[in-house]
């Protein structure tokens, strides 16, 4: 059974997705302040957050943040009564995996669980031996990264950026094969994000950032695994 930490400070709708992912099957935990949110997220084993941007305490952008910098991956889903597409963005880049504003419909939102979470279990069964990637030694089962047998940190979206790249290396990859292989939202963010998750990842595989030879751009179409 999944189990599912929902962080929203709005009563009836905390209850409500409460009542709702528990009638689907899932186990819910359940808080209604950012900070409270936050410990358990590192206190506890979750399959999926579903976080509210504003909460009292600490703000949903806070709270990623903070846990991504931590080393955890659990997949994120921000939820937000705010449009603008800099909030969505800023969600993405701070490492959430998909944003959902406010209102939105429940079937919407069990369609985006549904999905987050197949691509979370999909990634955790192949391939689960350690492979070498530039300076990096990756085993994408158990969303493990060294480096000179050191800890590296990486989101989740990272792993799968990286793991979407592996599975098609010596191949030109698009900024749009990316987003909706990676994302696999209606949502598409701004292609500088995508830009900003490859600079990521060159800081990390790369022996030379100005000069990278492992992630290389194709210019005018996308960028490309060598291995």
């Amino acid at each position: 059974m999944y189990r599912i930490l929902v962080v929203e400070d709005e009563q009836a709708m905390l209850l409500g997705l409460r009542d709702n992912l528990e009638f689907e099957g899932y186990k819910v935990d359940i808080a209604d302040d950012g900070l409270i949110g936050h410990n358990l997220i590192l206190e506890s084993r979750h399959d999926l957050v579903i976080l509210d941007v504003m909460l009292p305490s600490m703000s949903g952008f806070d709270v990623c943040k903070n846990v991504r910098s931590k080393g955890i991956t659990t997949p994120i889903l921000l939820l937000t009564a705010k449009g603008e597409e800099i909030d969505k963005v800023l969600g993405l880049e701070l490492g959430a995996d998909d944003y959902m504003t406010k209102p939105f419909s429940l079937r919407e939102l069990l369609a985006r669980i549904k999905a987050i979470l197949r691509r979370s279990v999909g990634n955790s069964i192949v391939k689960e031996d350690t492979i070498i990637i530039g300076n990096m030694k990756v085993n994408f089962a158990n969303y493990e990264a060294l480096c000179n047998d050191e800890a590296i940190k990486m989101s989740h979206k990272e792993f799968e950026f990286l793991r979407y790249l592996w599975d098609h290396q010596n191949e030109v990859v698009s900024r749009d094969d990316l987003l909706d292989n990676v994302w696999g939202t209606d949502y598409v963010p701004l292609s500088r994000t995508v830009d900003n998750f490859i600079l990521k990842l060159r800081q990390k595989v790369e022996r030379d950032t100005n000069n990278p030879t492992i992630i290389i751009t194709v210019h005018g179409v996308g960028y490309k695994l060598i291995n």
